[in-house]
């Protein structure tokens, strides 16, 4: 090793921003055990690599002690200052015991610890940037396809879309692109894992954002998501500005906005419901396209009835009760949603019932003749 090689490790610190020191001491510990594998050495020993020169030096180190009983370890206080007057019990001596050929392995050593060092030093890069990107939409090209699970080459990295974040009936392939959710980004040993998303409620919600432009200064407020992906989905939105209509802004002039959204979701249907913070208000908004008449709410067990015209039951239900989920999931109600007519009987069944117990134990009315 020499001046060059310092001056390449100075150039490594700026592009790399790998510590030159770091590095040094790095291939000092890395030729210290070559050291002791080359020239099998049970000594305590010391590799010294010149901040000026570059020159590599290695030393034994043993400590002065009154009596020997580790000669690889120690030296004798006598012997000592036969060496150096001044040395006193306690002491380390150091005696330089480079070997001749000892520059070649030097040499190969530090070759592999820089570039070890280098390849740690971008996954951490890689992995910060990521990292500082959970929950951010990212631009792929699906890379390969291997039992199911989508690769996508991200630039620098690679994500996996594995088969449960994926959009049912979605079919991808080699050179595809698509956006996809940042859930998580892990470090391993080869590298950050980045964890990707089509059908997290983060992506539509980040879709949105970035399609709608009163969500992106404030103006308009996204408060929830529920979403079955690939099927239907619900958000909910208010607005800080009485003169904007949240529910228009994502919807967008002639839907233009929600019809992108829903394009890149394949099909997805979304359906946009205004946040309101009266719970009841917003019980009956969240079950839309279906209309509610009436809302009870019971705040303490966060269960709300709502009663909806005979004629739109099975539209505030949808189907396989879809309507009604997706409307819980948003609102974190409890719904139970009831027609006119199922409200007349059970307030008629009520009605006999507090008739009934204001009649005898037997039931009937005790008339005098």
């Amino acid at each position: 090793m020499n001046i060059e090689f310092l001056a390449a490790l100075g150039d490594l610190e700026k592009e790399k921003g790998i510590s030159a020191e770091v590095l040094i001491e790095a291939i000092e510990a890395a030729l210290l055990s070559a050291y002791r594998r080359n020239f099998g050495s049970a000594q305590n020993a010391r590799i010294h690599i010149d901040r000026d020169t570059g020159e590599c030096r290695v030393f034994t180190v043993r400590t002065v002690v009154d009596k020997v009983k580790d000669p690889a370890a120690e030296i004798s206080l006598e012997e000592a200052q036969s060496i150096n007057p001044n040395y006193s019990l306690g002491d380390t001596v150091e005696k330089e015991i480079t070997p001749k050929n000892f520059g070649r392995i030097a040499a190969q050593t530090a070759k592999q610890v820089v570039v070890q060092r280098i390849r740690e030093a971008e996954r951490n890069l890689i992995y910060e940037e990521f990292a500082n990107r959970e929950g951010d939409i990212v631009n792929g090209i699906v890379q390969r396809v291997e039992q199911r699970n989508v690769y996508v080459e991200l630039g620098k990295a690679e994500g996996i879309l594995t088969v449960a974040e994926q959009l049912p009936r979605e079919h991808y392939h080699q050179g595809q692109r698509i956006k996809a959710y940042i859930v998580e980004v892990k470090k391993t040993t080869k590298g950050p894992l980045i964890l990707l998303s089509r059908s997290h409620p983060g992506f539509l919600k980040r879709l949105f954002e970035l399609e709608v432009p009163e969500l992106q200064d404030g103006t308009v407020e996204l408060h929830a998501v529920a979403r079955e992906a690939g099927i239907r989905s619900k958000i909910a939105v208010s607005s800080t500005d009485e003169n904007i209509d949240p529910v228009g802004a994502c919807v967008g002039p002639k839907g233009i906005r929600v019809q992108a959204i829903v394009n890149e979701l394949n099909g997805e249907k979304i359906d946009v419901v205004k946040w309101d913070p009266d719970p009841s208000k917003f019980v009956a908004n969240s079950l839309s396209p279906a209309k509610a008449l009436a809302v009870e709410v019971w705040e303490d067990e966060k269960i709300a009835r709502v009663i909806v015209p005979d004629y739109q039951l099975s539209l505030a239900i949808g189907k396989e009760g879809q309507n009604a989920r997706l409307a819980a999931k948003l609102t974190g109600w409890k719904i139970d949603i009831k027609s006119e007519t199922q409200m007349v009987e059970i307030y008629q069944e009520y009605a006999q019932a507090e008739m009934g117990s204001e009649l005898g134990e037997d039931g009937r009315d005790e008339v005098e003749v």
